[in-house]
């Protein structure tokens, strides 16, 4: 992972991707999955993906085993020790896993042609299982796991019912010098809880004391030797017990290359099923890798953004173009479009479906390289300007003919004169280069060179110059403006603020000529009329720019509201009648028309405004105007 695929966020990506993971090893392995630059076996990565989600769609959830700590107990047996019950019923549980996990497969032989013969890969272990599993459990020895075995249990279990019915006779009979008449086990010893004052009359040894000392706890001479008998068949049957974990470790060290490959196996399918879950998960698609530079993404989303709002990107660059530079407004979405081309790149090239329509194809890349978002350094003394310049400074040293760069607002955060020129240089470089780039800018001269440059593309994105509202649209073969001002109007700057802007931006410099900018005080409790609710009462005028609700159509004032709030609103070439309860303001007449401006442009048909014309000069029978009624909606 370097600094450009933390910028693109692909660390976010692998995040994602192993959680899909059941294993540690797994999870691991795909959170350190980097992009390949062997085509051929890039597109095998992305070929088994897509068998792994066939066989997701096909057969549903795999039975894939948690495997942490498998290995280390193949480890230990190897290396000659003692597996413990519970490690022996892990690996017998292994086993089972890979049985299943062999007939799932098997299972979906007839719908994928490539990932299902891994089902015939696996060891057949059944036999060491059986083994296991008839001896041991996740906590004990079972009495049957030896002949042996059995036969010492029993006559621990007999000598055990002895000495209980002895204690338990004594305990009746002694029952005065006890303090209790309850037996229990201390230290190993079958005890009964005798009175202090009567331990000399008690025949037989101190095992242990009481916390106030008033009570000793004693083990009968009556039941010594049984218990001598029980402590000797207890040492047998330890030895027993080691011997046969010891014969099912060695079991294990017999078969630890098959063990270990059934492992690796199972491991490689947890990081496959993970790579095709996720590709569920985005409603990806698979895209094969080339090695021509044409550059296809069609109805391409950022995977990181909302796949229900996320407007799709669609963007082509063909063989001849070496680079394309995107313009547009600020939050139009430029920054996006690079993101998403970046890192569905590296996505691609690491054998990972994309989210994106079909036809889709993309070039492999020996790197991408980017400069986005805020690069200044307090600790190495960069300013923004400086940390974007050595960055690129580093991509031009290090790029190739087959590199992809991303560069955002190069040129910016300087004198705008020097960051132009600045800008149009590094574009030369890298166009001289071979490589293959997208840039995005807001200067008009940088804008100006792409279009005298045959092989670099001009592209914008779309923003809606009526709602001043950005719609996230690449167009191609189109250059863009910053909308700036516009921007700034709807977000609410002072109106004799924007003249001046719009002086400046006209004259290239202020002069002092011009009238100030001062800022009017406003009444507390003003509410501005570009800002009203919708269900603000207001004084609607014709050519009004407004949005009908919750339709969010637009449309334009034709006639005020009436004494019953009702105002006719032309959309779509039609009149309706619209409670102005439903009505936001866009954009107000005096800011979109002059003062003696003849709205029967916009409202009249063309036969109307020719009836009007004739019968303003003389009658004319011939001569109909049709009068629309507003439709009440």
């Amino acid at each position: 992972m370097n600094a450009h695929d933390c910028v693109l966020e692909f660390d976010r990506i692998l995040q994602k991707l192993a959680g899909h993971a059941h294993g540690a090893q797994a999870r691991e392995q795909l959170l350190t999955l980097s992009p390949m630059l062997d085509e051929t076996l890039c597109n095998r990565a992305i070929l088994d993906t897509s068998g792994a989600r066939r066989l997701l769609e096909c057969c549903g959830t795999p039975p894939i085993a948690v495997m942490d700590g498998i290995q280390e107990c193949i480890h230990l047996a190897k290396a000659g020790t003692m597996l413990q019950p519970d490690q022996l019923y892990q690996i017998a549980r292994f086993i089972v896993a890979c049985n299943r996990m062999t007939d799932y497969l098997r299972h979906g032989e007839s719908c994928e042609d490539r990932i299902s013969f891994y089902g015939r890969a696996f060891a057949d272990l059944r036999e060491m299982k059986q083994s296991i599993e008839s001896s041991v459990d996740e906590e004990r020895v079972f009495d049957d796991a030896s002949p042996t075995l059995r036969k010492l249990r029993r006559e621990m279990e007999n000598l055990e019912a002895r000495m209980r019915d002895k204690l338990h006779q004594l305990a009746q009979s002694k029952k005065k010098w006890l303090a209790d008449t309850f037996v229990s086990k201390r230290n190993g010893h079958f005890v009964l809880p005798v009175l202090k004052q009567y331990q000399s009359q008690f025949a037989g040894n101190v095992i242990d004391f009481s916390r106030s000392g008033g009570t000793v706890f004693m083990e009968p001479a009556s039941v010594a030797g049984m218990q001598q008998e029980w402590n000797a068949a207890a040492i047998e049957e330890e030895q027993e017990v080691r011997r046969i974990l010891y014969t099912l470790s060695d079991l294990v060290a017999q078969h630890s290359d098959a063990l270990g490959a059934n492992a690796r196996l199972m491991n490689d399918l947890d990081v496959l099923f993970a790579k095709g879950s996720f590709s569920l998960e985005l409603d990806a698609r698979e895209v094969m890798m080339s090695r021509n530079r044409k550059l296809l993404l069609h109805q391409a989303r950022h995977p990181l953004l909302d796949a229900k709002s996320c407007v799709a990107l669609d963007l082509e660059l063909d063989e001849t173009y070496k680079g394309m530079v995107i313009t547009g407004p600020n939050t139009g979405g430029k920054t996006v479009a690079l993101k998403t081309v970046g890192l569905l790149t590296l996505m691609a090239q690491s054998g990972l479906h994309i989210p994106c329509g079909e036809g889709s194809s993309l070039p492999m890349r020996d790197a991408v390289y980017c400069d986005i978002g805020d690069n200044q350094s307090i600790s190495q003394n960069l300013s923004t300007f400086s940390g974007h310049m050595t960055n690129v400074i580093n991509i031009l040293d290090h790029l190739s003919h087959d590199s992809l760069v991303l560069l955002d607002e190069l040129g910016s955060g300087t004198d705008p004169a020097e960051g132009m020129g600045i800008a149009i240089a590094v574009l030369e470089a890298l166009r001289l280069s071979g490589c293959c780039f997208l840039a995005t800018t807001h200067y008009e001269q940088v804008k100006a060179y792409v279009q005298h440059t045959s092989d670099l593309m001009s592209a914008r994105m779309a923003f809606d110059a009526v709602t001043l509202r950005p719609l996230y649209k690449l167009e191609t073969g189109k250059t863009g403006k910053s909308c700036a001002l516009e921007i700034v109007k709807r977000l609410g700057m002072p109106q004799t603020i924007l003249e001046c802007a719009s002086r400046v931006v006209q004259q290239g410099c202020f002069s002092q000529s011009m009238p100030s900018p001062r800022l009017k005080r406003k009444p507390s409790r003003l509410i501005s009329r570009s800002v009203a609710a919708p269900h603000q009462s207001l004084q609607w005028q014709m050519g009004d720019s407004v949005e009908v609700l919750p339709e969010r159509e637009k449309g334009i004032v034709f006639q005020p509201a009436d004494e019953y709030g009702n105002v006719i609103v032309q959309i779509k070439g039609e009149k309706k009648a619209v409670r102005h309860t439903r009505l936001r303001l866009l954009v107000p007449a005096a800011e979109l028309y002059p003062e003696d401006y003849d709205f029967s442009i916009i409202f009249d048909t063309v036969e109307n405004r020719k009836a009007r014309h004739v019968l303003s000069k003389r009658y004319d029978a011939d001569a109909t105007v049709v009068i629309q009624e507003g439709r009440k909606e």
